[in-house]
């Protein structure tokens, strides 16, 4: 297999294997609706070569959102800005879909204190400093339909799939973490009980959209919190399996837990030699055995020849970058000409300093 080649996700066909991660560009309207910024990002990453474009996370309920100046998807007023959005990119033969999200006490918005902020239970946010109110079970079926209704918008708005983002400490991964979910009824106990929420979620959504269009989600390998606390790898394989079972057209294996309050997140610093790239490598490969779908390999992807190395040797047949193609948005074509281009990214994160999000090393360009 080639990364250079069409692939398939579902009944979606990719001109490549080349996926951008979700990235929060901190560039959309106060209200979540978007701008000539971000129609001109997500286009100029078209027409840079990548395969599948995953956008910033969007928030699917105007009662709360974890960050300012993210997307929106809340109600039908997006849908003709995004229809737009969406011609721009399918016009340089790219595809585009949706990361949508309900951020509970993983809120670093500055006006969080004064939104509903709901969380499995109300535990104190280690890394925010939230204390939120524990969901009742009518709260988690609203979500669950708010889920269910922001999916059928991407759809109408022309998005060729749409991605569930349930990592990195946000709400529905608030629900497989055991220090943060200590409920007493159906939504904990066993792995399963901890995941209903998301097989809810992804349920509501598939009647939503129907079987074609292509339903992915990013989810968390591990918490890496202390024992006892946190997802472990053992229970977080078993929610792929089920996922997978259930239709899951494409898994994004992620991990850390942001509220372990141990300063992890999912992009790593510091990646100055090749063993160091694809950090993930080892544990997304082995959830790509157990599953039928296709894997995503998320974190540190730098180098054209260990990633076809990775496709040829495991089951891994997606690569998914993002800080490299903030600095770089046509690092893809320049890999297509030049296999041993070496990104100008060096992974520092200052990037995230920046409001809009860009690359330090562009300033002065």
């Amino acid at each position: 297999m080639e990364l250079f080649e069409k692939a398939q996700i579902g009944t979606l066909t990719v001109k490549n294997r080349f996926i951008r991660s979700a990235l929060w560009l901190k560039g959309a309207e106060q209200d979540g609706h978007i701008n000539d910024f971000i129609v001109d990002t997500y286009e100029t990453l078209a027409r840079g070569g990548v395969g599948l474009i995953l956008t910033g996370y969007a928030h699917i309920s105007k009662e709360e959102q974890p960050n300012p100046r993210m997307k929106g998807i809340y109600d039908d007023s997006f849908i003709e800005a995004y229809r737009h959005l969406t011609t721009k990119v399918h016009a340089h033969d790219s595809k585009i879909a949706m990361q949508i999200v309900f951020g509970g006490s993983q809120s670093h918005h500055p006006d969080a204190a004064s939104m509903n902020i709901l969380a499995p239970s109300a535990v104190h946010n280690r890394v925010t400093g939230l204390s939120p109110k524990a969901a009742t079970k009518e709260d988690i079926k609203r979500i669950v339909k708010l889920f269910g209704d922001a999916a059928e918008r991407v759809k109408k708005a022309g998005f060729d799939g749409v991605q569930i983002h349930a990592a990195h400490g946000y709400f529905l991964s608030m629900f497989l973490t055991p220090y943060y979910n200590r409920r007493t009824d159906e939504y904990n106990g066993d792995i399963h009980n901890r995941a209903r929420i998301i097989y809810e979620v992804y349920q509501e959504i598939r009647g939503r959209v129907g079987k074609d269009f292509p339903v992915m989600i990013k989810l968390n390998f591990n918490d890496f919190m202390d024992e006892g606390e946190g997802l472990t790898p053992e229970d977080a394989g078993e929610v792929f399996k089920r996922l997978d079972e259930l239709g899951m057209d494409l898994f994004e294996v992620s991990a850390t837990n942001e509220s372990s309050g141990k300063g992890l997140t999912p992009a790593w610093t510091k990646l100055t030699t090749r063993d160091k790239e694809s950090y993930f490598r080892d544990a997304t490969a082995k959830i790509a055995e157990s599953v039928t779908a296709p894997v995503v390999l998320m974190g540190g992807n730098r180098s054209v020849e260990l990633m076809e190395g990775l496709l040829n040797s495991t089951k891994i047949q997606y690569f998914s970058i993002a800080r490299p193609l903030l600095s770089e948005p046509d690092l893809i074509n320049q890999w297509q000409d030049n296999r041993e281009h070496k990104p100008k990214c060096v992974s520092c994160n200052r990037c995230w300093l920046s409001e809009p999000n860009s690359c330090v090393l562009n300033k002065r360009q």
